[in-house]
């Protein structure tokens, strides 16, 4: 896979402290606006148990899975506890023209 840029959606789509899901190339991702304007990416599936995160709840850096409430720090992927121990993988996103953009490499 190359290390292009792909158009996620209009900033206006995600909402302060909120996520929304996408799909790209059979992968799926969650993307992350923070309170502070930031945005984040990580892998979409909870690494315990492939329920995608996009349907959690966001709370301050943290996104907790609907299914068990393990929890992430969204900005790094790390796993904040049981029954989460494996770490999300992170991508960097950035805004082009009002335009979500995510890097999607292996």
């Amino acid at each position: 896979m190359s290390d292009n840029w792909v158009e996620v959606c209009e900033l206006d789509d995600i909402e302060e402290e909120d996520v929304i899901r996408f799909d790209h190339d059979q992968l799926t991702f969650a993307v992350y606006r923070s309170a502070n304007d930031e945005l984040f990416a990580t892998a979409g599936l909870c690494t315990h148990e492939a329920i995608h995160l996009a349907d959690g709840l966001v709370m301050g850096h943290v996104i907790e899975c609907p299914k068990h409430n393990g929890r992430f720090d969204y900005r790094s992927g790390k796993a904040l506890g049981a029954p989460v121990c494996t770490n999300l993988k992170t991508y960097p996103v950035k805004v082009e023209a009002g335009r979500v953009m995510l890097r999607i490499q292996e």
